[in-house]
């Protein structure tokens, strides 16, 4: 009969290396890199690893703003297993300011289209 206190297998890895993705998304597709890096390594660490890499030639690294899911992040933060950092684009144009811009575009003489559709459907 096997001893119960015997010796168990670990199953956590070893933390010397962290496994980690960088993601950039793009509007007709999205990057994503898988990278080893040393204990203690820096979201400014992993962007100058990737820095190198021809898919991330055309960005600038150095003034994008990145997250770890999808929370703002410094640069100088540390990495833990598993961290998937984020690099954002900048916008194109203030989210009020394309929204305003998309209400007017689709009102007709100032009623919009719902409002046509309504005053129709009440009509006997």
């Amino acid at each position: 009969m096997p001893s119960w206190c015997g010796r168990k297998k670990s199953t956590v890895r070893s933390l010397s290396v962290l496994r980690i993705e960088i993601v950039y998304a793009q509007p007709q597709c999205s990057l994503v890199k898988s990278l080893d890096l040393p204990g203690g390594a820096t979201i400014a660490d992993a962007l100058s690893l990737v820095a190198s890499d021809q898919d991330f030639c055309g960005l600038d690294l150095a003034s994008c703003a990145v997250g770890i899911f999808g929370k703002v992040a410094r640069k100088d933060q540390q990495l833990m297993d598993g961290d998937r950092i984020e690099i954002y684009r900048p916008l194109v144009e203030e989210p009020k300011l394309a929204r305003r811009k998309r209400a007017s575009r689709d009102t007709h003489d100032g009623v919009r289209p719902d409002d046509i559709k309504a005053s129709k459907s009440g009509r006997s």
